[in-house]
C-alpha cells in the first residue's frame, strides 16, 4: 500500500495575467517542479499532476520529472473536476493521497512526513496540516473517500464534501507557515518568489510557534527572546546601510530561537542540536554560539557575533549597556574562580564585537541606541 499525490495543475491561471503558473520561475526550478521535489524529497514517489489549460506545454517537464500526467477534459469547469480526474486516476494500491493546488510552492518536506507518519499510526482518514489553528494546504485524504468524491455533486466542492466528513478529520499541528501561503495574482508570486531560499528560514511568527507551543516558553522567555530578535535585526540593517551583507531573516530567526532550550544543561549546544535536526542548520550555527564565541578583531561582522552581542545587550526585557549586563554577574560569582574565568571572557567578546560594530558605523553604539529608542 502507497500514499499518493495529486498535484492540481489545470487551471487557466486567469488572475496572472498572461503568465502560467506552473512554469513560473521559482529559485532555480519552475513552480511546478518544486512542488513534485516536495513530495519525492519526503518519500512519495507516485506523484501525479492533473493538466488541462495548456497541457502541451507541461508534457515534457512531466516527463522528465517521471511525474504520472493526468488530463482534465473538463478543466474549464473549476479545480473540483481537477479532483475528481486525480482521484479517478488511483488505483487500488494507493490508501491514501495528497491534494495540492499547484500555486502553493512553499510547503516544506517535513509537514509531507509529518501527515503521513500520523496517517499511517492511524490518526485519522483526513489529516488538515494547521499553522496557528488554521488549516493550510495539502490534506492527506485516505482512499476510503474516493467514489464518494468521484460522485459528489455537491455545491462548494471538494470543501464541501469533506465538511461532511468532519468528524473523522484530525488537525496536524506544524510549524510551516507556509501551508497557507499561496500566489494568485503577479504581487502575490513576487512576494512568495522573494522569501523563497533553499536553506529555509522560518518566518517570525513560526519561530514564536516554536517557542511557545512547541518548547513550551512562557511569556517572560518569549519577551526576552523578541527583544533580542528586535536589536538584532535594527543592527543588522543599520550595519547593511554601513556596507555590510548580513542576512537579516536568518539573524532575526536565530534571535527568536536562541533561548529555546533554556533551563537545560548547555542550553546553546542543545537548542543548537535540536534545531539542526530540525533542518535549520544556518540557524543552529549561530545558535550555538551565543554563549560561548570565537571573535575575529580584525575580520568582517557576522550574524552571529550580532546575535551574541544584542543578547549580552539585553537583560530580561530591556536593552541595557554591555558592561551593566555583566556587572552583576561579576559581582554574584566573585568567589568562583572558574565562572568568573567564564564571564571576564564573554564580556571581552561582547567589547571586542561593540567595537567592531562602532568601527563600521562610526560613532558610539549607546547613542545610536538612544536614538533610536532602545535605551
Amino acid at each position: 500500500m502507497s500514499i499518493a499525490a495529486i498535484i492540481l495543475s489545470a487551471g487557466y491561471s486567469s488572475r496572472m495575467g498572461d503568465e502560467f503558473k506552473p512554469l513560473l520561475p521559482f529559485g532555480d526550478a519552475t513552480v511546478l517542479e518544486r512542488d513534485v521535489a516536495l513530495f519525492r524529497d519526503a518519500g512519495i514517489l507516485d506523484v501525479r499532476v492533473v493538466i488541462g489549460h495548456r497541457a502541451a506545454e507541461l508534457m515534457p517537464l512531466l516527463e522528465r520529472l517521471q511525474a504520472r500526467p493526468v488530463m482534465n477534459e473538463r478543466y474549464a469547469d473549476g479545480m473540483f473536476s481537477s479532483v475528481t480526474a486525480g482521484v479517478a486516476s488511483l488505483g487500488d494500491e494507493v490508501e491514501a493521497f495528497f491534494l495540492l493546488p499547484v500555486d502553493i510552492p512553499l510547503v516544506r518536506r517535513q509537514t509531507i512526513s509529518l501527515l503521513a507518519d500520523a496517517f499511517w499510526r492511524g490518526s485519522g482518514k483526513i489529516l488538515y496540516p494547521v499553522f496557528s489553528d488554521r488549516r493550510g494546504h495539502p490534506p492527506l485524504i485516505s482512499a476510503c473517500y474516493r467514489e464518494e468524491i468521484i460522485a459528489w455533486t455537491g455545491e462548494g466542492g471538494l470543501k464541501s464534501f469533506l465538511s461532511l466528513h468532519d468528524a473523522e478529520a484530525v488537525n496536524i499541528a506544524t510549524n510551516d507557515e507556509s501551508i497557507l501561503l499561496d500566489m494568485d495574482t503577479i504581487a502575490e508570486y513576487d512576494r512568495l518568489r522573494s522569501t523563497w531560499r533553499e536553506n529555509a528560514i522560518p518566518s517570525a511568527a513560526e519561530c514564536e510557534q516554536l517557542l511557545v507551543k512547541t518548547f513550551s516558553a512562557e511569556m517572560p522567555l518569549l519577551e526576552h527572546c523578541r527583544r533580542v530578535a528586535r536589536l538584532s535585526v535594527f543592527l543588522a540593517k543599520k550595519l547593511n546601510e554601513a556596507g555590510c551583507r548580513l542576512d537579516v531573516d536568518l539573524i532575526e530567526a536565530a534571535a527568536l530561537l536562541h533561548d529555546l532550550a533554556k533551563g537545560k544543561q548547555n542550553h546553546a549546544s542543545e537548542a543548537a542540536r535540536i534545531l539542526d535536526s530540525m533542518g535549520y542548520a544556518d540557524i543552529a550555527r549561530i545558535v550555538a554560539a551565543h554563549m560561548d564565541i570565537t571573535v575575529d578583531a580584525g575580520g568582517p561582522i557576522v550574524g552571529a557575533e550580532v546575535v551574541y552581542l544584542s543578547d549580552k545587550m539585553v537583560s530580561r526585557n530591556r536593552c541595557v549597556s554591555v558592561e551593566e549586563r555583566f556587572e552583576a554577574r561579576i559581582r554574584s560569582h566573585a568567589g568562583d574562580a572558574g565562572i568568573c574565568k567564564e564571564v571576564a571572557l564573554r564580556l571581552e567578546n561582547a567589547l571586542t564585537i561593540r567595537s567592531k560594530i562602532e568601527s563600521v558605523l562610526g560613532r558610539p553604539l549607546h547613542e545610536i541606541l538612544a536614538e533610536n529608542g532602545f535605551m
